[in-house]
């Protein structure tokens, strides 16, 4: 996998982001995962309530996304936002079925897993139901980002999640969406991106 450069601008953001919020504590994945997220959305709150993986598990799953494990998406805009590698994303041949409660979001989850089989880093960003859909298949995932947002079904997804035992990245409220969910598998990605840039004392050079 080509290394990514750090543009400027985003090197000041993030000595920026660490000034206002000391994320040294966290162990290297972890930090990076929170950080990113943070970056994407410019919400410091993330910081006090993301649940994520312990660190074996999140090495396991960058592991596992250099290895060439299947990325997938519930939604395209998930999708879009993973920049180094495609993601699967069958919801647009998906098909909701009203008469057994299946969503087109969950009818996706289906589809891909029958492609994808196990190991997978499945991210969701969007439907609360393609992660119930996750949970209650046999999916052995690598890891899940979970983070759909919205009001409905949003938060009790994601306590669903954590209380279910898979290798996973939720964060606690409401908030989630497509940007941040493909933050956080960017982050594994490229794991060791920004663990270099210039202390937050130091002065900017742009």
């Amino acid at each position: 996998m080509t290394r990514r450069q750090v543009h400027p601008i985003e090197a000041e953001s993030y000595r920026r982001l660490r000034a206002r919020r000391d994320t040294g504590h966290l162990p290297p994945l972890a930090r990076a995962v929170a950080e990113r997220i943070v970056h994407s959305s410019a919400d410091l709150g993330y910081l006090d309530e993301l649940v994520i993986a312990e660190e074996p598990v999140l090495r396991a799953a960058a592991d596992a996304l250099a290895a060439g494990a299947p990325i997938v998406a519930d939604v395209e805009m998930v999708a879009a936002g993973i920049t180094s590698r495609p993601a699967l994303c069958r919801v647009r041949e998906a098909k909701a079925d009203p008469s057994v409660g299946l969503t087109r979001s969950a009818a996706a989850v289906r589809l891909a897993l029958e492609e994808v089989g196990h190991g997978a880093v499945w991210v969701i960003g969007c439907a609360p139901t393609a992660l119930e859909e996750l949970i209650r298949l046999d999916a052995r995932p690598a890891l899940v980002i979970g983070l759909p947002v919205g009001f409905v079904g949003a938060v009790e997804s994601k306590e669903a999640l954590r209380a279910s035992g898979l290798p996973a990245v939720s964060n606690r409220s409401e908030k989630g969406g497509s940007a941040v969910a493909a933050a956080a598998v960017n982050a594994l990605l490229y794991p060791d991106l920004y663990e270099n840039l210039p202390d937050p004392a130091e002065e900017p050079s742009l």
